[in-house]
C-alpha cells in the first residue's frame, strides 16, 4: 500500500525511529519509556506521545490494534519504504518538468549517492527483466 505523504516532525521521527528499532507491536507506555530513557526526552507527558502515535495512524504512518485495552502500535512500513513514498510525493507535485527537477536534486548529489543511484537502476532493470 502506497504510503500518503507525509512529513515527520521531530517526536514523530523519534517515536518512528522507536517503532523500527524496538517494535513491532508496543504500546503507548512502551514507546514512551523508550523515549525517556533517551536524553532528550525525558518530561514527555503519556497523552503527549498518545496524541503522536494517533496522529501517526490518522497519516498512515502506523498501525494500531487492540490488545485488551491498549492499543499496540507498529510501524506502517519500513523506513526506507516511508523515504520512497516521501520522494515519489515530492516528484508527484512537479507539474512542469520532472526531469528538471532530478536534475536539480542530482546536482547536488555527492558521488557517493550516484554511486548509490547507478546501483538501485541497475537492480530495478535487473528485476524487470528477469
Amino acid at each position: 500500500m502506497p504510503l500518503r505523504s507525509t512529513s515527520l516532525g521531530d517526536l514523530e521521527r523519534a517515536v518512528m525511529d522507536i517503532l523500527w528499532s524496538e517494535g513491532p507491536e508496543l504500546s503507548v507506555r512502551d514507546v514512551l519509556d523508550h523515549l525517556e530513557r533517551r536524553e532528550h526526552h525525558k518530561e514527555l507527558a503519556y497523552t503527549t506521545v498518545m496524541t503522536v502515535l494517533d496522529r501517526l495512524t490518522k497519516k498512515g504512518v502506523t498501525e494500531r490494534t487492540r490488545e485488551g485495552r491498549a492499543w499496540q502500535y507498529s510501524p506502517a512500513a519500513s523506513r526506507e519504504e516511508l523515504a520512497a513514498g516521501a520522494l515519489r510525493s515530492a516528484l508527484d507535485t512537479v507539474q512542469a518538468d520532472r526531469t528538471a527537477a532530478m536534475l536539480h536534486f542530482l546536482d547536488d548529489a555527492s558521488p557517493g549517492e550516484l554511486d548509490d543511484l547507478r546501483a538501485a537502476l541497475a537492480e530495478v532493470e535487473r528485476r524487470r527483466g528477469a
